[in-house]
């Protein structure tokens, strides 16, 4: 029973949170730094964050044309961005015009301007 108490608002948190988080005046940056830090995005096993804490190593990413990536060569921020999520993170790929795919990368491109 205390388990099924704990999941339940646990879920509650999550679904509260998740609320909050998508609520009409965030801006793009902030719904994509939220899809960093949720392990679960994309289908994923992860987080962004795991790998980049507080998008660590990624300060310039957002001004790049093209990335090499274990072997692999991308030609945009949002093939490196897939590929991180199909490869790194256990997760689908995301359609490159969908608003979470936007929301990262606007997210990453505000790394470079702190």
């Amino acid at each position: 029973m205390e388990k099924r108490r704990v999941l339940v608002w646990a879920l509650l948190v999550v679904a509260f949170s998740a609320t909050g988080i998508f609520a009409k005046g965030h801006t793009a940056e902030e719904r994509g730094q939220a899809h960093f830090d949720n392990k679960a995005f994309a289908g994923g096993s992860k987080s962004c964050s795991a790998c980049h804490p507080g998008g660590s190593g990624l300060e310039g990413a957002g001004a790049k044309k093209s990335f090499s990536l274990m072997g692999s060569e991308q030609g945009s921020l949002e093939g490196a961005i897939n590929f991180c999520i199909v490869n790194a993170n256990k997760g689908k790929a995301l359609e490159v015009d969908s608003p979470e795919m936007q929301e990262l990368a606007a997210y990453i491109r505000s790394l470079g301007k702190k």
